[in-house]
């Protein structure tokens, strides 16, 4: 199955590492403007390389990179490694501190009918593009997609626990209120044993399917020009990626919520309560504020907040029946699958699920607060609360080889960008213990 390798990472000098919350970035999905600017604004923060500016941005990203490079700012490790990447966290309105362990290594870039790597959502070629074309000119990962792959025996975390004794460096507070810390594992016996374990493994791709593709997008594009002459373990065919175990109760997926914020041309908002009536009981509920713990755990259920007046939905069970979208039977049990089908299709005529990703009426929106706001400041027509997808519905999906409707995941917390880098470029990749580890694996 996978075939992962550890990686000479290359991270910030000893001097910067030291504050390092000064030069790491968020994922460029999911940075505010606000946050953005901020970040431009220190010459030497990651968001230079992971979001690059300029009429060129992709040729300005990789001058950037030189600089850091023959400057020192940047500094590669003698060793290969795979680096232990801890995430501490707490969620709103509770007092539990959770930590998301994994580690980060290199994975040979799959094609998706490969059946190792699997996906649950689609991606946008405009994105795709431009994650490959800034790879190209870089020849640099700036920051790990995150996968998932599961081993109920928990075997990995105490190789993890080990190397966490001494840490590289920590956040002290990154921008989603987590605490990030980073420890490499170079003992080249354990390293082999985490190859040997995901080996037998096939990962979910968790987040960064832009990123993902923009690697396999480029890997293709250096097999073509290899003219046949390609080995397959040149270092253009791996990808950076944090591993998480899917079977840990520190894997927090948290709900993204559906803004309504205008109606489609021909629809009326008053008719909107009667024709969700055809497929949904509809009950009115006193305090907005109770949805989310109304619908928690029920099965197709949706909170509605508009006009100021909170609605629980629950869809009628002989109305199932009558989703009729082409995708397996995993993908039609889902919420969300069953919301933008009997929502968005049948009452609002978006009719399919490429219609349904371009329009703009709709936001969304992972703030529960935020929804119940913008829809009293008149900004939108009507919120849809919605449960968080489980990490069950996301394997299952995965391995019926469908996607998701969009936006049904959020993984939290998030990856840093700048926590450590990754080269593929032929004179850096390389190490002397290279070909120890591409030897062929024994029978786990």
């Amino acid at each position: 199955m996978a075939e992962i390798q550890p990686l000479r990472g290359w991270r910030y000098n000893p001097t910067l590492s030291a504050h390092i919350d000064d030069f790491v970035s968020p994922l460029f999905d999911v940075v505010s403007p606000k946050q953005r600017e901020a970040l431009y604004r220190n010459p030497l923060n990651s968001i230079h390389l992971s979001v690059p500016r300029g009429d060129d941005a992709a040729a300005a990203a990789a001058q950037r990179l030189q600089e850091w490079k023959t400057t020192g700012v940047l500094r590669q490790d003698q060793l290969p490694g795979i680096y232990a990447y801890y995430q501490y966290f707490r969620l709103p309105g509770s007092t539990r501190e959770y930590c998301r362990k994994g580690f980060m290594c290199h994975i040979r870039a799959y094609d998706w009918d490969e059946g190792v790597v699997l996906r649950h959502e689609n991606t946008l070629p405009a994105s795709v593009n431009d994650r490959a074309e800034l790879l190209a000119r870089t020849e640099f990962q700036t920051s790990a997609t995150h996968g998932l792959y599961r081993d109920d025996d928990f075997e990995l975390e105490s190789y993890l626990d080990e190397a966490m004794r001494s840490p590289l460096y920590e956040t002290e507070e990154d921008y989603q209120g987590a605490r990030d810390v980073l420890a490499v594992i170079q003992d080249a016996a354990i390293i082999r044993r985490f190859q040997q374990v995901l080996a037998s493994r096939q990962v979910i791709l968790a987040d960064g399917h832009h990123r993902y593709e923009g690697s396999l997008a480029y890997r293709q594009a250096r097999e073509l020009a290899a003219g046949g002459e390609a080995t397959g373990r040149e270092p253009w065919n791996y990808h950076l990626m944090y591993l998480t175990n899917a079977a840990a109760d520190d894997l927090r997926i948290l709900p993204t919520h559906r803004l309504l914020l205008e109606v489609p041309t021909g629809q009326r908002m008053a008719a909107l309560l009667p024709q969700l009536e055809q497929f949904f009981v509809v009950t009115p509920k006193e305090d907005a504020n109770d949805l989310p713990e109304i619908i928690a755990g029920k099965p197709w259920a949706f909170g509605l907040y508009t006009g100021g007046q909170a609605y629980k939905l629950r869809l009628k069970p002989e109305a199932h029946a009558q989703l009729s979208w082409p995708t397996t039977d995993e993908v039609k049990a889902l919420d969300l699958t069953v919301l933008h089908y009997f929502v968005f299709e049948r009452v609002l005529g978006i009719v399919g699920a490429d219609a349904q990703r371009a329009w703009p009426g709709v936001a969304y929106v992972r703030s529960f607060a935020e929804c119940l706001q913008r829809v009293d400041r008149g900004e939108a027509q009507a919120a849809f609360i919605v449960n968080e997808v489980s990490m069950a519905e996301v394997e299952a999906v995965c391995h019926s080889g469908a996607v998701m409707p969009p936006k049904s995941t959020f993984f939290y917390p998030k990856t840093l960008g700048g926590f450590l880098f990754s080269s593929i470029a032929d004179d850096e990749a390389g190490n002397e213990f290279t070909d120890y580890f591409h030897i062929p694996l024994l029978p786990s």
